[in-house]
């Protein structure tokens, strides 16, 4: 399940983590998020070591109703960066 928060007018709002909003941590583990807990794996960090301006989906996690949320990052999206050369489409 992915963490939307009603956005204006109903609409859903998906909320995006970067590295620097997850503390620039350095090693995988568990940490206490301002929504929760989130869960960063080996896998999140190589992402973000390559790409550091890369935001990840936050995915609530299923947990017992008097427990803190947990949550873990889903899909990633990678900016467009000015610098880039553009894409042939040739």
């Amino acid at each position: 399940m992915v963490f939307e928060k009603p956005g204006a007018e109903g609409q859903s709002v998906v909320n995006k983590v970067t590295w620097q909003k997850a503390g620039r941590v350095t090693e995988p583990g568990r940490y206490m998020f301002r929504y929760g807990w989130l869960t960063i794996t080996a896998e999140d960090l190589a992402i973000w070591r390559q790409f550091p301006e890369a935001s990840f989906t936050l995915v609530n996690l299923p947990s017992t109703p008097d427990a803190p949320e947990e949550f873990h990052l889903g899909a990633f999206e990678i900016p467009a960066s000015p610098s880039s050369p553009p894409l042939d489409e040739h």
